[in-house]
């Protein structure tokens, strides 16, 4: 039996445990991201069958995903897309899409999970549409007392951390399992590396929100994620010294 046909099963003996509602009883709020979605999305990583993965996909997956991004996009107000919001929507679900294989059975709630990645693109895509606005205001606003050398010098180092970032979490990922020998310790590197690619500047990390990321997910305690941390802002500035001198990663 095929992971997504296990699913319906259980699908089916969870629905016959659900008492009829008596009469005049008013309706509850709908939950739209249930343990159904959850199951869906742990079956739909395990089926290797895609018309099987197409099929419980349109039928528990997908509604979730875009109430979700729906939901993140009005509760906090992005307000800087110059395209409308149901592009946008289709986006964030896309590269929902791109993630879910990342998300792991047993290792948090998947609606955490997927609202940390959904939120984080659209901080992340609404503050480069602010600074796009801001880079074609800035030839009226050029005076006197800027200091343009500086400027470049810190756009320079931005565009090198940019790249330097893409290459390490490219060889990070490739020796994973040669840098850390437990599975835990692999998954709260993985986490990392994950949080690592979805933003668009190291210097915009938010502690608190890498925490409950990789707690979440690992459900592990902060003393286990952060020797994992340690170990990889070791590497990190070590390897970023050897990139600054010849433009390439090494370890």
């Amino acid at each position: 039996m095929s992971a997504v046909e296990k699913f319906y099963v259980w699908l089916e003996a969870e629905q016959s445990k659900i008492e009829p509602k008596k009469r005049g009883r008013k309706p509850s709020k709908k939950q739209y991201f249930t343990l159904v979605a959850q199951e869906a999305i742990i079956a739909y990583n395990l089926e290797t069958d895609q018309m099987l993965r197409n099929k419980i996909y349109k039928e528990h997956i997908d509604y979730p995903f875009n109430k979700l991004v729906e939901n993140i996009y009005h509760t906090f107000k992005f307000s800087y897309f110059d395209v409308p919001y149901e592009d946008v929507k289709c986006e964030v679900v896309a590269f929902l899409n791109e993630k879910i294989h990342k998300y792991v059975d047993g290792k948090g709630k998947a609606f955490s999970y997927f609202s940390i990645i959904a939120k984080n693109y659209l901080i992340i895509q609404n503050n480069a549409n602010y600074a796009k606005m801001k880079r074609r205001a800035e030839p009226v606003l050029i005076d006197e007392s800027r200091d343009l050398t500086s400027e470049m010098t810190l756009s320079s180092h931005q565009e090198s951390l940019r790249d330097f970032v893409k290459q390490w979490c490219k060889w990070y990922d490739a020796n994973l399992n040669y840098i850390f020998t437990t599975r835990r310790d692999i998954v709260v590197a993985d986490t990392l590396l994950e949080l690592f690619r979805t933003v668009e500047n190291i210097e915009e990390f938010n502690k608190k929100a890498l925490y409950i990321l990789i707690r979440e997910r690992t459900g592990l305690k902060t003393q286990n994620i952060t020797r994992v941390i340690n170990v990889m802002r070791a590497d990190f500035a070590r390897m970023f010294i050897t990139y600054s001198e010849n433009g390439r990663v090494q370890y």
